[in-house]
């Protein structure tokens, strides 16, 4: 027997269980390892003091207190140990003379190190932005009817409860409702606003400016002895266009940027509304339709008081324009640059 048949017939295997040399050897299945579990960052906390921005005085001291904790959860810790300061009308600082922080500015991502001292400033008592809107709105609506329809105790008493004969006497208290009512719908129901509150003392000067206004203007509009304007229907047709589009307002499209319950800043942008094209040219435009409607109820009713009323609001609305658009420029690189606060290619 050759040596290739004696290989071809033993088929046996070594009794230890060896492997013959010269023999394949037999593939093993991977051994499967457990993978190293990975070490727990330690989180680092931070310790918290709130000094008075004037007196410097230590008012509180927070411990451990987690890193991504933000502003406004500080200003609640804080209210806990001091009743009186409830968050909206905190004011909390880096620095004593400094910019208030926002509600939403995340401790760990401040300049401040794992022992943070801010200062605390009280901001007064604090009211709603919608109460105060709706106080503003209603007093006017209600102060104009009055002295429209002339109740005891304004003029002499022989027109009590008397109408005027002058037809745009009756179309200015249509405009002037209309403008208020909608301003009352528009902040119950369009209205979002970046700051829930307002210092209280500040409702008593709002009214009375706004208060103050519609009192005085009513008063000589609806005289019984007003006089309507020089150049007669023409002159108030034309004012009541433009009351009417400066009233066509764009508070959706600005309401639209902020999604509910957000207070991100978004560039505003035309739409599909014929209306919002102004934004091409004008940061406010809000702002620049309420000077034209009030500068058409001027028209409208020739009349010195509301004139006047006019001219206030104009100021007032461009340093607000004026504010807004330099915090655009300043919060947004790409801003367009065509762009003017409140009136085209002017101011």
């Amino acid at each position: 027997m050759d040596a290739l048949a004696l290989e071809a017939t033993s088929t046996k295997k070594p009794a230890n269980g060896a492997v013959e040399a010269g023999a394949p050897v037999p593939a093993q299945a991977p051994v499967k390892r457990k993978p190293a579990k990975k070490a727990k960052k330690a989180v680092v906390f931070f310790e918290v003091e709130i000094l008075d921005a004037k007196t410097k005085d230590k008012l509180c001291f927070l411990d451990k207190v987690e890193p991504n904790a933000t502003i406004g959860e500080i200003k609640s810790m804080f209210h806990r140990s001091h009743p009186q300061w409830y968050p909206a009308r905190q004011s909390i600082r880096l620095d004593p003379k400094g910019k208030s922080l926002k509600d939403e500015d995340v401790l760990q991502h401040l300049p401040v190190g794992t022992t943070a001292t801010f200062y605390f400033r009280d901001l007064g008592a604090q009211i709603s932005w919608v109460t105060v809107f709706l106080t503003e709105y209603m007093g006017p609506l209600v102060l104009y009817l009055m002295f429209y329809f002339r109740v005891p105790f304004i003029y002499a008493p022989k027109y009590d409860f008397t109408t005027s004969k002058h037809w745009v006497v009756h179309l200015a208290c249509m405009c002037h409702s209309f403008h208020f009512l909608k301003r009352l719908l528009e902040t119950l129901f369009v209205h979002r606003f970046s700051h829930g509150t307002m210092p209280l003392r500040n409702i008593f000067k709002n009214c009375t400016y706004y208060w103050g206004f519609a009192a005085w203007m009513a008063y000589y509009v609806n005289h019984p002895l007003y006089t309507p304007p020089a150049y007669g229907e023409q002159q108030i047709r034309l004012a009541l266009v433009i009351f009417l589009i400066g009233n066509f307002s764009i508070h959706i499209a600005l309401r639209n940027l902020r999604p509910p319950g957000s207070k991100t800043r978004k560039i505003p942008y035309p739409t599909k509304n014929p209306f919002t094209w102004i934004f091409l040219l004008v940061s406010c435009p809000n702002y620049t339709y309420e000077l034209g409607a009030w500068f058409g109820f001027t028209l409208m009713t020739q009349c010195l008081p509301v004139a006047f009323f006019f001219l206030v609001g104009f100021i007032q609305m461009t340093v607000w324009a004026k504010g807004k658009h330099r915090s655009y420029l300043k919060e947004f690189r790409d801003y367009p640059p065509l762009r003017s606060p409140i009136l085209p290619f002017i101011l």
